[in-house]
């Protein structure tokens, strides 16, 4: 277990997934600008492939298996939370499994755990690449 958890009271798993979601935006604006993105207007559109329930869960299915059960439970209570409010742009499944991820991110956040947060969001992420930006030029 997690040796923070051990002497910290957490908040609800809802607040944990609304600290995760900005923690995970954040993420993947850093990654865009380092990927070369500068326009303000690219920035935006290719941020909100990233930030959408269906993409969350796939990024957590690329993770699943990296969790460790402190992790899991986090995951599992938020997923399974009947405060879910699901955009009509999103299966219920993915929506949870979405909640779940954005959880465990801002349980690790709260913890002030960032070398864990960058371990698993760059796994998370680790094949992606942003459209329209060559990578092999200097800007």
């Amino acid at each position: 277990m997690h040796d923070k958890i051990l002497a910290a009271h957490l908040p609800s798993v809802m607040a944990l997934a609304y600290l995760g979601d900005a923690r995970h935006s954040l993420y993947v604006r850093d990654m865009l600008v380092r990927e070369g993105l500068s326009k303000s207007r690219d920035l935006n559109r290719e941020s909100l492939e990233y930030v959408t329930a269906p993409r969350q869960a796939e990024a957590f299915r690329r993770i699943e298996d990296m969790l460790e059960p402190d992790e899991r439970d986090v995951y599992r209570r938020a997923a399974n939370s009947t405060h879910l409010n699901r955009p009509k742009s999103a299966t219920g499944q993915d929506y949870r499994s979405a909640t779940g991820f954005e959880a465990v991110i801002g349980m690790l956040y709260y913890l002030g755990d960032e070398e864990r947060i960058k371990e698993l969001l760059s796994a998370a992420y680790a094949e992606e690449s942003v459209k329209g930006v060559d990578n092999d030029t200097e800007n």
